[in-house]
């Protein structure tokens, strides 16, 4: 049996954990809301009146992928292709090439950067993995531009920091939404998480903090996974009507 992503690859450890795909969440939702093309977003309505709903979205797919047999895994990504399409062909333009590679580039830096922050740095070698994963799915999916090895990626990454961010009305109602969906306090623990994950542009325009108040906390969170009590504390903060979802989304234990 073929595997899209091998048993031994630590992108199934960084997607196979809810607590690292909640700041990859936290950092996309950063940088999606500064991205220049966020306006295709804004153009089926879904991600302002669902942001949470959307993540889960985007999150079953990467996952699908990421847990796939070979076959279903590009079939995946192929539906996911055709549904761009799609909104594509209601809207009567062409998603641009740099916003497709923006978000993958998203799902590789925040990969990345979740799994540091959580758990441990990452060699040279497993960057590159993670790297690959995702090459292969925008490969797959026709995304012209895409950058071969990791070291270009590098490159490229921060030139479309430079070229793609901006803060606009998009970004003030987004984060409206997001204040909407989550409430003041659990929107005050997703811009924490933000400033642990996403890079210094992202940081600087949205006027983040250097330091993050999570930083202490985690400490105390890493110990309470050990001790299987990290459930507890999920059970505390996170949204009542989607904390079965999350906790389906572990699939590698600690």
């Amino acid at each position: 049996m073929e595997l899209f992503v091998d048993k031994g690859s630590i992108v199934r450890k960084i997607w196979g954990k809810s607590d690292t795909i909640l700041f990859i969440f936290a950092g996309a939702s950063a940088e999606f809301a500064l991205n220049k093309a966020v306006d295709w977003l804004y153009f089926t309505g879904r991600l302002p009146s669902d942001p949470l709903g959307r993540l889960f979205s985007t999150v079953n797919y990467a996952r699908l992928i990421v847990f796939s047999e070979m076959n279903d895994a590009l079939r995946a990504i192929d539906r996911m292709r055709n549904i761009h399409s799609g909104v594509e062909t209601a809207r009567g333009a062409k998603i641009p090439d740099w916003a497709y590679r923006d978000v993958l580039f998203m799902l590789i830096h925040y990969s990345i950067s979740s799994y540091e922050v959580l758990e441990r740095k990452l060699t040279e070698e497993e960057k590159e993995n993670v790297f690959s994963v995702f090459y292969r799915v925008g490969h797959r999916m026709g995304i012209a531009g895409l950058p071969t090895t990791y070291q270009d990626w590098l490159v490229m990454r921060e030139k479309h920091l430079k070229k793609d961010l901006q803060q606009s009305h998009y970004t003030i109602d987004l984060y409206k939404q997001y204040r909407k969906h989550l409430g003041v306090v659990r929107f005050q623990l997703l811009k924490e998480g933000q400033i642990l994950v996403v890079p210094k542009k992202v940081n600087e325009l949205l006027g983040l903090r250097k330091f993050s108040f999570l930083t202490p906390v985690l400490t105390f969170y890493k110990l309470s996974r050990k001790l299987k009590l990290d459930w507890f504390m999920k059970n505390l903060i996170l949204p009542k009507e989607y904390k079965k979802q999350i906790k389906d989304l572990d699939i590698v234990s600690s």
